[in-house]
């Protein structure tokens, strides 16, 4: 019993095999799925998925990357879709600062927007940071995210980072990378991550996990994030997928 708690099986990536990657995650006992809906593209085909697939859930947001090219109506097309029972987020959501296509100060605007718009839905955040440790910390703390709290996916800070974050009632969510040999601040973070606040996912179809990296990813890999998990917290698989499943549907509200 596995939550793979970020996933974009809408890529175009699975156009090819969607259904049987879907099936085999099914197969590998993932029995929830979050999609993530990002953009003006992304939002729809999230929305079908969840409408498709009873285990499947939404996240609905506007990825930093893309922050340059939403407009008011997007915002207020984000709220609309909070209505719907499958959508359970906002997100993805943050700051990135390793790819140079929105200006930092528009990031920041669309995030604290983001941010303002859960709290008035009452909607955990799913948040992405890439580079930006410092700022995305500092405007959690300003736009007082505590209220809703949510989940740093794909962490990659240190644990100094994932202690302010827990502080605010955040999840922290590990993914394919601590499956990598040299990945060691993270594994080391994730031994310090209490279990009640631990989280899984794939990012799928990115960050792979050993022993697939440089390949697509897909959900049933979460199996491999999951034994990782498992070692590096000294529990069974059985034990971990059933915390962290259980943490995913307490914090989704599922």
């Amino acid at each position: 019993m596995l939550f793979d708690t970020h996933t974009h099986l809408d890529s175009a990536a699975f156009d090819e095999d969607r259904e049987a990657v879907i099936q085999r995650a099914v197969d590998q006992g993932i029995t929830r799925m979050i999609n993530i809906g990002f953009n003006r593209e992304t939002i729809p085909t999230t929305m079908q998925l969840a409408e498709k697939y009873d285990f499947i859930y939404a996240a609905v947001g506007w990825h930093p990357v893309d922050a340059i090219a939403m407009k008011e109506e997007d915002l207020e097309w984000i709220a609309s879709l909070t209505a719907h029972r499958k959508v359970v987020a906002i997100g993805e959501i943050g700051l990135d600062y390793h790819w140079d296509t929105s200006p930092k100060e528009i990031q920041h605007k669309v995030f604290r927007q983001q941010i303002q718009l859960a709290k008035e839905l009452n909607l955990p955040i799913v948040i992405h940071n890439r580079d930006a440790h410092e700022d995305v910390l500092r405007i959690l703390k300003e736009e007082k995210a505590s209220e809703v709290g949510g989940v740093m996916h794909s962490f990659s800070g240190s644990w100094e980072t994932a202690k302010q974050c827990l502080h605010m009632g955040f999840h922290i969510s590990f993914g394919g990378p601590i499956t990598f040999k040299n990945a060691k601040q993270p594994k080391e973070v994730l031994t310090q991550v209490p279990l009640d606040r631990l989280l899984l996912e794939t990012d799928a179809p990115y960050l792979t996990p050993h022993p697939f990296r440089g390949k697509r990813n897909e959900s049933s890999y979460v199996k491999y994030v999951a034994e990782q998990a498992a070692a590096l917290k000294g529990l069974s698989l059985e034990e971990i997928s059933e915390i962290t499943t259980r943490n995913g549907l307490e914090r989704f509200g599922i």
